[in-house]
Formats: C-alpha cells, sequence, structure tokens
C-alpha cells in the first residue's frame, strides 16, 4: 500500500511562492506517475500538474503554466510542487497522486489510485 504525506502548505500574500513536498512511502522509481491536483471548496477537483517519473517529462495546467514546477526526488522519495507568483485563485487544498499505470491522462483525476490527504494553501489578495 502506498502512502503519501504532502506537506509545505501555508498562508502567503499573492506574488508570494510557497513549496509543497509529498512523501512517497515506496521507492519514486518504481511509480510510473505523479500529480499535484487541488480542490476548491465547491469545485471539481483539477489536476495541476504531472511527471512521469521515468523520463521527468511534465505536464501542466494552462492555469499554472510558468508559475508552478513539479519535480521529483528519487532519493528522498519526494514530489515537489514550487510554486511562485501565486494568485488568489490559487487557494485550494492541494493533493498529490500516483499510480502504477503507465499510459494514463496525466491532469485527470480518475487516473491515480494513490492519495495523500493534502495541505491547504491560502492566497490573499
Amino acid at each position: 500500500q502506498v502512502q503519501l504525506v504532502e506537506s509545505g502548505g501555508g498562508s502567503v500574500q499573492a506574488g508570494g511562492s510557497l513549496t509543497l513536498s509529498c512523501l512517497v512511502s515506496w521507492p519514486t522509481y518504481t511509480i510510473q506517475n505523479m500529480g499535484w491536483f487541488r480542490q476548491a471548496p465547491r469545485l471539481n477537483r483539477e489536476g495541476v500538474a504531472a511527471i512521469r517519473t521515468g523520463n521527468s517529462a511534465t505536464t501542466y495546467a494552462d492555469s499554472v503554466k510558468g508559475r508552478l514546477t513539479i519535480s521529483q526526488d528519487n532519493a528522498k522519495n519526494t514530489l515537489y510542487l514550487q510554486m511562485n507568483s501565486l494568485k488568489p485563485e490559487d487557494t485550494a487544498m492541494y493533493y498529490c497522486a500516483t499510480t502504477a499505470n503507465t499510459f494514463i491522462l496525466p491532469l485527470s483525476r480518475y487516473a491515480y489510485g494513490y492519495w495523500g490527504q493534502g495541505t491547504q494553501v491560502t492566497v490573499s489578495s
């Protein structure tokens, strides 16, 4: 059973930065795809960034391109999300997710089988 624990959320002002971390209880090099999702109140959970662990290929939602960067550290079994130029609309609970499946729609929440508990990000204007 893969377990994921997110950390690094908090409250920042617009334009600020945060780095989220996701510690995975399984060697990340054995996992095919990993992603970051977010869910604001009354909205569906949406994918913001994903990475294919084998070749580090990344995918981003249009709303975060150029501001958020996903990365992995296999030595630490950790997934990261560097968040810059944050906006109030980035306010949400952020979740990391993994799947052993290879060919997936990387930003689809239905493609992932393992989820963390989430970490809250609040951006004030």
